[in-house]
């Protein structure tokens, strides 16, 4: 089952269920995705729909600060509370060694020598771990790894 029909199946349970915060996050990932497809003029593919729940689990997040911030804590639940609902739709996260492990293979497949080739790396490792693994701290090891 595609991520588009799961997300489809489980707006209608959650609609049944009188679900109406869950409702209202799956029918917002669903619009993203949509409007995700209509910029590239066609279907996503897997990697790019996870990379579409990340930037909406991302914003929720810097929101949830914001709202701390500001002392508006039903707001920060309630940006919590969909931060949960998204997350269902990502796959497991990687493990400190499998990350490592497949550092260390993008590295010998690319032949990546020096900072200069990071590009090649992180091109790599983009799909295999979009949704599984924090990009920010992969590119983070990787620069490590290559010596910048």
């Amino acid at each position: 089952m595609s991520l588009k029909d799961r997300i489809s199946e489980d707006t209608k349970v959650a609609m049944r269920a009188k679900d109406k915060a869950r409702v209202g996050t799956l029918r917002m990932l669903s619009s993203a995705l949509k409007d995700a497809e209509i910029k590239q003029g066609g279907e996503l593919p897997e990697p790019e729909q996870l990379a579409v729940v990340n930037k909406l689990i991302k914003q929720r997040r810097d929101s949830v600060a914001q709202y701390r911030d500001a002392g508006r804590e039903d707001q920060a639940a309630a940006e919590e509370a969909e931060i949960e609902v998204l997350a269902e739709y990502l796959p497991a996260a990687m493990g400190e060694a499998e990350i490592e492990a497949a550092i260390d293979q993008a590295i010998a497949d690319t032949g990546a020598g020096g900072p200069q080739e990071m590009g090649k790396v992180m091109g790599a490792l983009k799909d295999k771990l979009q949704g599984r693994a924090d990009l920010g701290e992969v590119s983070r090891r990787v620069k490590e790894r290559l010596g910048s």
